[in-house]
């Protein structure tokens, strides 16, 4: 990773191993193919240093705090700083306009403000320093500091390399900056697109099973909600049709509204039709699939009675607890098309072993080698585990469906069931 010497500036480890185009060449390679922050600045480090730079460190946002992070073989992990910490000194001015600072001496602790880099940085003291901006999209992110020992400082030229090296660093850093951002973001939608935990209903067991796409990116709008009290509980499940961050917003508006109407009324079908009134007047080009159950448990435990109505979503399978799996009839448009639209409403009864599986079309329109995983599939599946927990069933058909898939992209996959259970 050494570069040729430039005159009597160049550092005596220098040789002609790498000349400065290789150097350039390999930092736009190298830190191409990483998408997080910290490694793709451990990476620029690595490449820079001893051949360059006797001591580098990168700062760069961090991706959760909002703070900065410093990075470097002094703690790889990197420190989180506060901006304030940093005010009034030259990396903050950096930050500020993006301009080269060059220090020496006793200012090094201006480029080189917090524990552990400021000592190890102080190690080569007396010592030369270079902090450059790292810029893109117009704007400034972070900074890349440089230190060789004062015996063999930076010339013009060297300046003006390194300036190179930090112009083609800042497009990897912003990537893999955008990356986690996004990924965060993300992470953060589809958390809120499900409760963060099902209640606990005397007579009812549930479990939820959900696996965001592969594309993990493509924020989808499968979510599932349960609200209620006591002896009256409605369950809901739904696809919002489209991706991305205006999907998610529209499956929030859905849950909400689904929460709101279910406050004055668990029939599942007022519900539908109270959500399909407030997507239809939202003019939103995206609809929504639906499917709503009220669960009603008996007192003395024997039995749950259930009222179903579908906003164009797949009707639920009952796996009875002796292993024959019904197939509920129920039919309705999804939520959204038109301006009016009144919902129908099936009943069933679930008894103590019997299960109720509620899923989106992740499941069954998965894509294998044969073709789609289809309901046949399903149905076949479901017997050999009748009469077991809700949690087992949701487990054992995400388990068949992702072998089924062999690695192949898929939709989200959101699984709902409900248990008669004592």
């Amino acid at each position: 990773m050494s570069l040729p010497p430039t005159g009597s500036h160049a550092p005596p480890h220098v040789s002609a191993v790498r000349t400065r185009e290789q150097l350039a060449e390999a930092v736009t390679i190298d830190l191409s193919g990483s998408l997080n922050v910290r490694r793709t600045a451990l990476k620029l480090i690595d490449l820079i240093q001893p051949g360059f730079a006797d001591w580098a460190m990168v700062v760069v946002p961090d991706s959760h705090s909002g703070e900065l992070v410093m990075v470097g073989d002094a703690e790889p992990g990197g420190v989180v700083v506060t901006r304030a910490r940093l005010d009034g000194l030259p990396l903050s001015r950096i930050l500020a306009n993006g301009q080269t600072e060059q220090i020496e001496g006793s200012e090094l602790s201006g480029l080189v403000p917090v524990e552990p880099f400021l000592q190890s940085a102080m190690a080569l003291a007396p010592a030369e320093a270079l902090g450059f901006g790292l810029t893109a999209r117009g704007a400034t992110f972070g900074v890349l500091v440089l230190l060789r020992r004062a015996n063999f400082g930076f010339n013009a030229d060297d300046v003006a390399f390194a300036q190179r090296i930090a112009a083609r660093a800042s497009f990897a850093l912003d990537s893999a900056r955008l990356y986690e951002e996004r990924a965060s973001v993300a992470s953060t939608l589809q958390r809120h697109l499900r409760p963060p935990a099902l209640p606990d209903i005397a007579g009812v067991r549930l479990a939820a099973r959900y696996r965001p796409a592969a594309e993990h990116f493509d924020i989808g709008g499968d979510f599932y909600d349960v609200t209620g009290r006591d002896d009256d509980w409605l369950v809901a499940l739904g696809d919002v049709c489209g991706k991305g961050i205006e999907a998610a917003a529209v499956t929030g508006q859905a849950r909400q509204s689904i929460c709101t109407a279910a406050y004055f009324d668990h029939d599942p079908a007022a519900v539908l039709s109270a959500l399909n009134s407030v997507l239809y007047r939202s003019s939103s080009p995206q609809f929504v699939t639906v499917l709503c159950a009220r669960l009603r448990p008996d007192p003395d435990g024997t039995h749950v009675d259930v009222d179903l109505a579908t906003a164009g979503h797949p009707a639920p399978l009952v796996l009875r607890a002796n292993g024959r799996v019904e197939q509920v009839d129920v039919y309705g448009m999804a939520a959204g098309l038109v301006a009016e639209m009144r919902y129908g409403t099936a009943t069933l009864r679930l008894d103590r072993g019997d299960t109720m599986l509620m899923f989106t079309d992740g499941i069954d329109e998965a894509r294998g080698a044969t073709g789609q995983y289809g309901m046949d599939r399903l149905h076949s599946l479901l017997p050999a585990y009748a009469g077991a927990a809700p949690e087992v069933v949701c487990e054992a058909v995400e388990r068949d469906v992702m072998e089924y898939l062999d690695g192949r992209a898929h939709d989200d996959m959101a699984l709902l069931a409900v248990t008669c259970s004592t």
